[in-house]
């Protein structure tokens, strides 16, 4: 069983007016679900409290929340959070950064890993797969952009596929049988690689991208104090070492 330790100051937080367990309901972008996961665990044991995760992309988190969906915490990108804030759908106290997540290059397990240790080499890579898979998130953004800026989005388009979420492009890989890339979250390539992939590597320094993750405390939550015990919780050091420990930096 993994072992944990809860700072004195968070375990009052934990119960600081909720001394009632109460279900958290939490609407969270995919790429931070490994590490958010041990930590809701952790927090559960700790504190009785249940916290209840759905994750979504997010644009369907931005959807989700402006058609009134019901919800205590949102965790998502730093704009999706500013946007939030500024319609009134968040609390202006509470509000945390959990760390950032680059992105990576994912093949079906056994695959060769090709070699993406320079822009140069991953161009060529991709110029030599059967096929690119990517998702039309926040990472997927990027990566268009990136495939123009480098020259070579006209080239592969005949051969790409993307997909609304993570899960989706790592699906497909698991299925391939052909010479296939894909791209996506580390830390989503990672939760796949027990069922069939493997992380070749994340994308070369220069042309990296990181995408940070905030939580914040909903305006029209319902069990405030114990969603406020839970961001305080993942505000501890002890939340950040299980972060770290899932790939989010």
């Amino acid at each position: 069983m993994r072992q944990f330790i809860i700072a004195a100051s968070v375990v009052a937080a934990l119960w600081s007016g909720a001394a009632v367990a109460a279900d958290i309901k939490v609407l969270s972008a995919g790429a931070v679900k490994p590490g958010l996961l041990r930590a809701a665990d952790d927090f559960k044991r700790a504190s009785g409290h249940e916290v209840m995760v759905q994750f979504n992309t997010a644009p369907e988190l931005a959807r989700k929340l402006a058609e009134g969906a019901a919800a205590d915490i949102v965790i998502a990108p730093p704009a999706l959070l500013d946007a939030q804030a500024k319609a009134d759908r968040i609390s202006a106290q509470g509000r945390i950064m959990l760390g950032r997540v680059g992105a990576g290059v994912t093949v079906r397990a056994g695959a060769p890993s090709p070699n993406i240790a320079t822009t140069e080499a991953l161009k060529q890579a991709m110029l030599g797969a059967d096929s690119i898979v990517y998702n039309t998130a926040s990472t997927g953004l990027y990566l268009e952009k990136l495939f123009e800026r480098i020259g070579i989005a006209e080239e592969i388009k005949a051969k790409t596929s993307r997909y609304p979420n993570g899960d989706a492009v790592m699906e497909h890989i698991i299925r391939g049988k052909g010479n296939d890339l894909g791209f996506g979250a580390i830390t989503e390539i990672k939760l796949f690689e027990p069922k069939g992939l493997k992380l070749a590597g994340a994308l070369p320094a220069e042309v990296q991208n990181y995408t940070s993750y905030g939580a914040a405390l909903l305006t029209h939550a319902s069990s405030v104090d114990a969603a406020k015990a839970f961001l305080a919780y993942l505000a501890a050091p002890e939340a950040k070492q299980t972060f770290v420990a899932a790939g989010i930096e």
